[in-house]
């Protein structure tokens, strides 16, 4: 018997790492240990119900466990043969509870091949990725296939990159492999920075081997020997645990010196990014890792002719890599079999907001708003009124109900106003101001941005000023032609992608919301009551009781009034705290 801890950074934050070391000790003490192994595995992807322990082989998966759960679940499921029903998930359309992980809505359509081995395998052992066909695919590459064959069949494929680019990943292979030097190096974009994403370092954390194993196939194919993994230094688990299986692979031969005996070198170091948003940019990365300030460049010349000191250099991130040792173990046409036609194979979205199932899934391209939202997602929180999904991150574009059936593919998204991205994709509700989210992602473009180009550097700036002038109720019509105009002019004369896409928030919620916007600007009102300064709190003249606790609790005395009288705020004083909508035990402070 097997008892899996989900050991990602999400479950570690809720006490797993306590769950992990009391199952081991209780187990210890009833003399189970040669029966029972307890693992540390990668992120089960179910976040919402974490932290996770399975049981296996009986596939049993345990719901929001506790370090007090674990006597319960040695005592009565290993030792007795009987599941701890209370730890359960139950299906909210039947209220039953559900034992085996295959039968929840969660993972029904799912496919996971990037995240194939994340909350499967102890992340720390190679031989447990061994063990399920690790590093197969690097033998093959290396004993029976020529590096022309290994890129004509990632061309085959039609894996693109993951990334956020879409670029095809077989002929960025071929273009790097094409360029001549005597040195070329592969680079492994970790440098994973949406906000609300987590996808990379998920993978990193659950199975590094495949990225490693990857990244020596790719430098195979380009005839490059040095590989470089850029991570940002905030992810410390994902770091300890590249670190260990970077030493694993090399104490395996799997990385060094002559490779299993094939006379191909390749070694992989780690460089750490500090955080910047626009280092995700392969340009920008190639610069921080070169020591220099991370800014972007006018391309061409590309990095797969002129990248990491001025060598050739193939860029690619985590999870593209993490695909590449399953398309060469099932071949190019398996892969493409999954997705549609110009968008092949499965992605991976970290699924977060307003949505009853947070967590990170892995769907097959063509999948629909509608399925990941409502089917895998479990529908929005406290049955509250789905209004739109932000996908791509800071990005991207927020999407409406009339997209929900829109296929989840790169050109669908982007002929719809949004953009694939990294995987980011953000469920907001009816409560949500799209004005104020158009101007939260934009506050995140503007204090990311390198301030390389003026376009960004300053154009940005005057946008965020314009919806701040908006959402204080000072906004004109004139405003909201100036923001869609600069928008586009952004869009058009950027010099890198987090430029070119930044007005996407603000653009795609004019489209789709522009009576929000004139709700703003015309009536002086925001319909979902979240921009501060156009609240009004009133009180109701027949439910005041004139107890004067409003007006003690009011921190300005903006309310006045004679005890057991009708209370008033005053408009011009008022803050728009909320203290006496607190204080109000009369339900007579409401918001207009």
């Amino acid at each position: 018997m097997h008892l899996l801890v989900c050991g990602g950074t999400g479950c570690r934050a809720s006490e797993s790492e306590t769950i992990f070391h009391d199952l081991k000790t209780t187990i210890a003490s009833k003399g189970l240990e040669n029966e029972v192994q307890v693992i540390t595995t990668g992120c089960f992807g179910f976040c919402e119900k974490g932290p996770i322990v399975k049981v296996m082989p009986d596939n049993t998966f345990y719901t929001r466990v506790t370090p007090a759960d674990v006597t319960e679940i040695i005592e009565e499921h290993v030792i007795k043969g009987r599941k701890v029903t209370r730890l359960l998930y139950i299906n909210p359309e039947t209220q039953e509870s559900v034992s085996d992980s295959k039968h929840m809505g969660f993972y029904r359509k799912q496919i996971r091949i990037a995240l194939r081995n994340c909350g499967f395998i102890d992340p720390e052992n190679i031989d447990e990725y061994i063990g399920r066909d690790g590093y197969q695919a690097l033998g093959k590459c290396l004993t029976e296939m020529t590096p022309e064959q290994v890129i004509e069949m990632m061309k085959k494929s039609g894996l693109r990159g993951r990334g956020g680019g879409g670029f095809p990943a077989g002929l960025k292979w071929e273009i790097t492999r094409a360029s001549m030097a005597d040195q070329k190096y592969v680079v492994c974009n970790a440098d994973e920075g949406d906000p609300g994403a987590f996808m990379d370092r998920s993978i990193l954390e659950g199975d590094p081997h495949s990225v490693i194993e990857a990244m020596a196939i790719c430098g195979y194919c380009i005839d490059g020997s040095k590989g470089l993994v850029y991570i940002r230094a905030e992810y410390p688990l994902a770091i300890d645990r590249l670190k260990t299986a970077i030493g694993q692979a090399r104490e395996y031969g799997l990385l060094g010196d002559n490779i299993l005996g094939t006379g191909f070198s390749f070694d992989i170091e780690l460089r750490y990014g500090a955080g910047a948003f626009v280092c995700g940019e392969e340009t920008a990365l190639i610069h921080s890792m070169e020591g220099l300030r991370g800014e972007p460049t006018v391309k061409p010349p590309f990095p797969s002719v002129s990248g990491y000191l001025g060598k050739p250099t193939n860029v690619n991130n985590v999870e593209t890599f993490a695909n590449v040792p399953v398309i060469i173990n099932r071949g190019a046409e398996w892969f493409s079999s999954i997705g549609t036609e110009k968008s092949r194979g499965t992605k991976v979205f970290a699924l977060a907001g307003k949505i009853n199932n947070v967590g990170l899934i892995e769907v097959p391209m063509g999948i629909s708003l509608r399925e990941v939202i409502f089917e895998i997602g479990g529908g929005i929180k406290d049955g509250k009124k789905f209004k739109a999904v932000q996908t791509g991150g800071p990005s991207g574009g927020c999407l409406t109900a009339k997209h929900l059936d829109t296929p989840i593919d790169y050109d669908n998204l982007i002929a719809a106003g949004s953009m694939m991205g990294s995987g980011g994709m953000i469920v907001l509700d009816e409560d949500d101001c799209m004005v104020s989210i158009a101007k939260f992602y934009l506050d995140f473009t503007v204090e990311e941005s390198c301030g390389k180009c003026a376009p960004c550097r300053i154009g940005n700036k005057r946008l965020i000023e314009i919806l701040e002038k908006i959402c204080k109720g000072n906004g004109t019509m004139e405003d909201l032609d100036n923001l869609r105009n600069l928008g586009q002019v952004i869009k058009d004369t950027s010099l890198c992608g987090l430029g070119q896409t930044s007005p996407n928030p603000v653009l795609s919620t004019m489209d789709n919301f522009y009576h929000e916007y004139l709700a703003h600007v015309v009536d002086k009102k925001c319909p979902s009551g979240q921009c501060k300064a156009l609240l009004r709190y009133i009180i109701d003249a027949e439910n005041c009781v004139g107890c004067t606790a409003c007006a003690r609790i009011c921190p300005v005395n903006a309310i006045s009034g004679e005890r057991k009288g009708v209370h008033i705020v005053d408009q011009a004083v008022c803050i728009k705290c909320g203290a006496c909508l607190e204080k109000c035990k009369f339900n007579a402070v409401f918001i207009k």
